[in-house]
């Protein structure tokens, strides 16, 4: 597994509390919540690395 981004996150008291409930729902800790839902967040708005286009593809335009 590659080695996971460290980095510090000031957050709002009632929005923590809010993930660590959800995250307790779940069954997960509150960074496996977090890093849920930024993935699910990136694949919806289709900016998932994956999804990116390398520089040697060509982007078309609709001209």
């Amino acid at each position: 597994m590659a080695e996971k981004k460290k980095f510090l996150l000031r957050i709002d008291d009632k929005i923590y509390a809010a993930l660590e409930k959800w995250a307790a729902d779940d069954l997960r800790s509150i960074n496996a919540q977090i890093e849920f839902l930024l993935k699910d967040t990136l694949a919806k708005a289709d900016r998932t690395i994956e999804n990116k286009p390398s520089s040697a593809t060509p982007i078309s335009t609709n001209e």
